[in-house]
């Protein structure tokens, strides 16, 4: 962070309107959920403390590591999960027009141009802390 400060401060912007134009139970489940599928310890660990310290169920934050058996989730939820993993997980065909059109039924236009604002973001958070090798705190 120190060699590029005006690129992390470029990126620490986004993270900001992100934080701003998304609820913040979905992005604490889309910042999990990414986290888990890119097996970033770090913000796997910061997220989901975030979660808990704004009041977020400890049984559906570990669930999201199933949530598709998972009865915790309320549709909105579950598309923009599926959205996360498309997303993240991007292949050559882009995102399944089933997913798409989930997030489109539960979700406005300008809000689902937000939640992958939100999934592009917490994916370069992922590549950036898993690149550089940072590991969350110890346990006390």
């Amino acid at each position: 962070m120190d060699l590029v400060p005006a690129g992390y401060a470029a990126l620490s912007q986004l993270e900001k309107y992100t934080r701003s134009t998304v609820d913040a139970t979905v992005l604490h489940l889309i910042k999990v959920r990414a986290s888990v599928l890119n097996g970033c310890a770090f913000c796997l660990d910061m997220h989901a403390q975030e979660a808990l310290a704004d009041g977020e169920d400890q049984r559906r934050l570990l669930a999201v590591a199933a949530w598709r058996e998972a009865p915790f989730f309320d549709a909105r939820e579950r598309a923009a999960l599926a959205l996360t993993d498309a997303v993240t997980r991007l292949g050559d065909h882009g995102v399944p027009d089933d997913v798409w059109d989930d997030a489109v039924k539960h979700w406005s236009q300008e809000e689902v141009a937000n939640l992958i604002l939100a999934i592009g973001t917490i994916n370069v958070w992922n590549r950036i802390v898993i690149s550089v090798r940072r590991q969350p705190p110890a346990l006390t």
